[in-house]
């Protein structure tokens, strides 16, 4: 019986390392923000090593690491990238479904841009009147301290120095990384701003999440799905329209459109590095450690990617867009990464 179970056993990792062996790619999904860094990664990979350029699908953060958690083998993704950190639920779900060994690779900074056309003038917005403008419950505009449903249809409603134009912002959908962050740093940032419902973070946590993270869906709010270009087209076409995607994009398209200032400093390099732009965050992408030395050249890709070439002061992706780390930082991910060091837990 146990020579049964054992030759099961040992005929069962045969089929699986050869069904990741018939994979002679590598899969990666994830953030439509951390696309165009992977997609620049993989095609010097490409064309300096003996192995075959990367796949990259862009599915948004959240669609991505479902994905990457569904399973181990060649039918699910290595890699996936993402806009914003891994979740403890998330890890959860890896775990349950085998994904047990998982490696962070944080890669730098980025800012989120509401942008407009160029041919329109700059916004100049606080973070109080972004979350004014798209949260779902704001103060009752009449005083006291009631939530209601957002009343507010043009900016100046809300800011008299603002333009009396219809409210019309365009972006990314609720899996996207770039919408988590958005809401954290923008709409909370401007939610804090009202103490009764800064209380709500003690009294009760998941109201006060409800309500500062809430975007409204009344029509003002328009979900672009998770194709940024998409959005800086629309802006093109309709120069009264904001649009919410990564500095990335924004740098890339600086001839068509321009960055708002958020609480008066406007998304730049320098501002985002030193943490002065209000509405900055992190990048990062995710390794699936079981297909390290199965799928060939995972472990080449994540040196290419976390290589001072790539990701330093003066690497490759900082043409892009991408804000580098300090090197402190940079050479801790660098080392962890490389040495194949998995996650042990979110700090």
């Amino acid at each position: 019986m146990n020579i049964r179970i054992l030759t099961i056993a040992t005929a069962a990792i045969a089929v699986y390392s050869s069904n990741l062996l018939a994979r002679d790619y590598i899969s990666i999904v994830g953030s439509s923000t951390v696309y165009p860094f992977a997609t620049v990664v993989a095609e010097n990979f490409g064309k300096s090593t003996r192995f075959k350029t990367p796949k990259i699908e862009s599915t948004g953060s959240g669609g991505g690491l479902k994905l990457f958690c569904a399973g181990v083998g060649i039918e699910h993704p290595d890699i996936t990238n993402s806009s914003r950190r891994i979740k403890t639920s998330e890890i959860e779900s890896c775990a349950a479904n085998g994904v047990t060994d998982i490696i962070e690779a944080k890669v730098g900074y980025d800012g989120i841009a509401l942008a407009n056309s160029r041919t329109a003038p700059i916004f100049d917005l606080s973070t109080r009147d972004i979350f004014l403008a798209l949260a779902k419950m704001v103060p009752d505009p009449a005083g006291g301290e009631t939530l209601i449903p957002n009343p507010y249809k043009t900016w100046n409603e809300i800011n008299a120095a603002l333009p009396a134009d219809r409210i019309e912002v365009l972006g990314p959908p609720p899996t996207s990384g770039t919408r988590d962050a958005f809401a954290e740093l923008a709409l909370e940032g401007g939610c804090k701003k009202f103490d009764f419902i800064k209380a709500m973070k003690k009294e009760d946590s998941n109201k006060y999440k409800a309500v500062c993270h809430g975007v409204r869906e009344d029509g003002v709010y328009i979900e672009a799905g998770e194709n940024d270009n998409l959005i800086v087209q629309k802006l093109q076409a309709n120069p009264k329209a904001l649009g919410v995607f990564g500095f990335s994009f924004l740098d890339q398209n600086s001839d068509v459109v321009q960055g708002s200032r958020v609480n008066g400093v406007a998304p730049e390099f320098d501002s985002i590095a030193d943490g002065s732009y209000p509405v900055s965050r992190s990048l990062f992408y995710y390794v699936k450690k079981a297909h390290v030395g199965s799928i060939p050249g995972l472990a080449e890709y994540n040196r290419e990617f976390m290589s001072e070439k790539a990701i330093g002061d003066e690497g490759y992706l900082t043409d892009k867009g991408l804000i580098p780390m300090p090197k402190s930082e940079r050479t801790k991910y660098q080392t962890s990464v490389t040495g194949m060091k998995p996650l042990t837990g979110l700090d």
